[in-house]
C-alpha cells in the first residue's frame, strides 16, 4: 500500500478522531456512543498513512 495521507491530513485525521472518541466516552448512554465510535476510523488511516477513500477519489500527497 502507498501512502496516501499526508502529514498535515494525518495530525487532523488523528485529532478529529481523538474528539471524536472523547464523545462517545462522555455519552455512554445516547446515540452520540455510536457516533463517536466511528471515531475510530480516523485514527486507524491516520496511523497507517493510507485511506480508501482517498484512493477511490483519486487523492494523493505531494511528494
Amino acid at each position: 500500500m502507498k501512502k496516501n495521507v499526508g502529514p498535515v491530513e494525518r495530525i487532523i485525521r488523528m485529532g478529529v478522531g481523538a474528539a471524536m472518541l472523547t464523545m462517545a466516552y462522555f455519552n455512554q448512554d445516547s446515540w452520540l456512543f455510536w457516533v463517536g465510535l466511528i471515531g475510530i476510523m480516523p485514527i486507524v488511516t491516520g496511523i497507517m498513512q493510507w485511506c480508501p477513500a482517498n484512493l477511490v477519489l483519486g487523492i494523493k500527497i505531494a511528494e
